[in-house]
């Protein structure tokens, strides 16, 4: 016979075995967790290692992962030894640039994506996001084709910021507008009903509305912006001129043949380099992982 305690007993126990699995995963979890971080934080660790040791200690087997005695000269070495300053003054020029410019262009295109109604708005939007399968490799030639025609200016593109900052004014990026129509599809009708009411226009409507209210997905906007035009390697290579080198193209041009031995210095300056991207990371992370969140999650 079945009585109440019997079944009372039978359903703690298997609330026990229900917490005991949840506590196992969520060790198990962890654990992986823990593992892909060291993996992924291990190449980072030596180069910040490598850039306090001896050229000799850098490629000893196995790896001596604390140095013998820290050189912290290399950073200063390094910076006698190319423009250091100088490239980071030409990427903040380009990021800043870009910045503004993909913020700009990406929020007004999101903005007539998803609240105004026009002919051929979702082929188009559908088309946008194919645009996104497209391989950037593939739009080197036409581009530097363009750029370098005098038509654009009266003097061509190739050797200044232009060809790295203008494109971003275009809403060039898919994945921006797309996160940022995601997020306005998120926000009332009835706000945007209220300020056309009160005699607002459509532009004031997104400027005072929509981009305060958008502040998450904005950051993330500007986060990943940054981070592209602070790595970007192969268009800064092959539009600017060494007066005008980012950081990026700087620090490969120390591997060549007359810093081909210095890799502390090479080190030191990739150290110098991931400092400022670590840093605005964990400063905007709440903001990127919102934004990221609410964008994915967005619509009405």
């Amino acid at each position: 016979m079945i009585t109440a305690d019997l079944v009372q007993r039978e359903a703690a126990a298997q609330k026990r075995r229900r917490r005991r699995a949840s506590a196992v995963g969520r060790v198990v979890m962890h654990l992986v967790l823990l593992a892909l971080s060291v993996m992924a934080l291990t190449p980072v660790l030596w180069m910040i290692s490598s850039s306090l040791k001896a050229s000799t200690e850098i490629f000893v087997v196995p790896i001596r992962w604390i140095p013998t005695t820290p050189r912290w000269e290399n950073y200063a070495v390094a910076f006698q030894r190319a423009p250091i300053w100088l490239y980071f003054y030409n990427t903040m020029i380009v990021c800043v640039g870009a910045v503004v410019g993909a913020v700009l262009s990406s929020a007004l295109v999101a903005f007539s994506f998803s609240r105004i109604r026009w002919p051929g708005r979702d082929f188009f939007f559908g088309l946008l996001l194919a645009t996104l399968m497209l391989p950037a490799i593939i739009l080197i030639v036409p581009r530097f084709l363009m750029f370098s025609k005098a038509f654009l200016w009266p003097y061509p593109w190739i050797g200044t910021f232009l060809p790295l900052i203008v494109p971003t004014f275009f809403a060039i990026h898919g994945l921006y507008v797309f996160l940022l129509r995601q997020f306005f599809l998120g926000i009332p009708v009835e706000l945007e009903d209220a300020a056309r009411i009160d005699g607002a226009s459509t532009f004031r409507i997104l400027w005072q509305i929509f981009i305060p209210l958008s502040q998450p997905v904005i950051i993330t906007v500007v986060v990943l912006t940054f981070m592209q035009l602070y790595n970007e390697f192969l268009e800064a290579l092959i539009y600017l001129k060494p007066e005008t080198w980012t950081l990026a193209v700087g620090i490969r041009a120390m591997n060549d043949a007359a810093y081909a031995t210095s890799w502390e210095l090479v080190f030191a300056t990739g150290v110098f380099m991931l400092a400022p991207m670590v840093i605005l990371f964990f400063a905007a992370q709440r903001y990127f992982v919102e934004g990221a969140t609410l964008s994915g999650f967005g619509g009405r």
